[in-house]
C-alpha cells in the first residue's frame, strides 16, 4: 500500500529513524530521511538529506527540492531528537535546555508546517510524532529531554484538531526502553517489564505501518503508549508490597 507514496522520516541516520525509513522502503515507498548526521543508505528508493532540525530554511529546502522530484509528501514521522540527554537541573544552562527544545519540539513544529503545505490536494495524510514515556514518567535530571517530549504530544492534540478539515491525521508514539544500540541486557533489564523483555526498534515500526495505514483514519489525536507495560506498574521501595 506504500508504492509510491512518499515518506519523510527524520532522526534516520540511527536508532528508531533508520529502522522506520528501512521498512517503508522495503515496502517501495520513496523515503526522504533527514539527519545532521552524514549517511549513506543501500536502498536506491531511501534520498538522504543533511539537514539541522533547528533550521528553518534548511528544512524548507529539502521539503521544496522533495516536493519538486515527487510532486507531494503523503507520510512525515516526526523522530529527529536529542534523546541523551540528561543534566542536573542545578548545573543545566538555559543555553542546552532551549537546544533540546529547539530540536525536539520546535523542529517536528517546522517540519509538520512545511508537510502540510506539501501535503496540500492529496487524499490522505500522516503526522506521526515520536515522543516518550518520559513525558509522562522520569528520573532526575531529563527536564529538558521530558519538557520536550510532553511538548510534542500536546503538539499531537492540537494539531489533530487544527488539521480535522483535511486528510490529514495526527499521533504520536511514546516509546518505553527501546533497545537500539548494541549492548548487554541482564535478566532484570528484562523481567521487569510485565512483557518479559526490553523493547526492540520493530515494536515502534510496526506502530508506525498501523497508524499511517489509509484504512485507519479514525485514530487521530492519540499517543499510543508502546513500553512492555512499564507505565502501569505500580513499584514501592518496601518490598512488602512488590506483589
Amino acid at each position: 500500500m506504500y508504492k509510491d507514496k512518499v515518506v519523510f522520516v527524520t532522526g534516520a541516520a540511527n536508532g528508531l529513524g533508520n529502522a522506520i525509513a528501512k521498512e517503508y522502503a522495503k515496502l517501495n515507498a520513496f523515503v526522504i530521511a533527514i539527519d545532521i548526521v552524514d549517511t549513506k543508505f543501500e536502498e536506491n528508493n531511501i534520498d538522504f538529506y543533511k539537514a539541522d532540525l533547528k533550521s528553518e530554511d534548511q528544512i524548507k529546502n529539502v521539503f521544496k527540492d522533495v516536493v519538486k522530484k515527487y510532486g507531494s509528501v503523503h507520510v512525515l514521522i516526526n523522530n529527529g531528537a536529542i534523546s541523551k540527554f540528561n543534566k542536573s537541573i542545578f548545573d543545566i544552562e538555559l543555553s542546552e535546555f532551549d537546544e533540546v527544545i529547539a530540536v525536539n519540539l520546535r523542529g517536528s513544529f517546522i517540519c509538520s508546517k512545511e508537510f502540510i503545505k506539501a501535503n496540500k490536494g492529496e487524499d490522505y495524510g500522516r503526522i506521526i510524532n515520536i515522543a516518550s514515556t518520559r513525558f509522562n514518567q522520569n528520573e532526575a535530571g531529563w527536564e529538558a529531554y521530558g519538557a520536550s517530549k510532553g511538548g510534542l504530544i500536546s503538539l499531537t492534540n492540537t494539531m489533530a484538531i487544527s488539521l480535522s478539515e483535511t486528510p490529514i491525521t495526527v499521533n504520536a508514539i511514546s516509546p518505553g526502553w527501546i533497545k537500539v544500540d548494541d549492548y548487554e541486557l541482564s535478566e532484570i533489564d528484562k523481567k521487569q517489564h510485565p512483557s518479559g523483555r526490553v523493547g526492540v526498534p520493530k515494536d515502534i515500526v510496526n506502530a508506525c505501518l498501523f497508524l499511517t495505514n489509509k484504512d485507519n483514519d479514525f485514530i487521530n489525536g492519540s499517543n499510543i503508549i508502546i513500553d512492555g507495560g512499564m507505565t502501569k506498574k505500580m513499584i514501592y521501595i518496601d518490598d512488602k508490597w512488590n506483589l
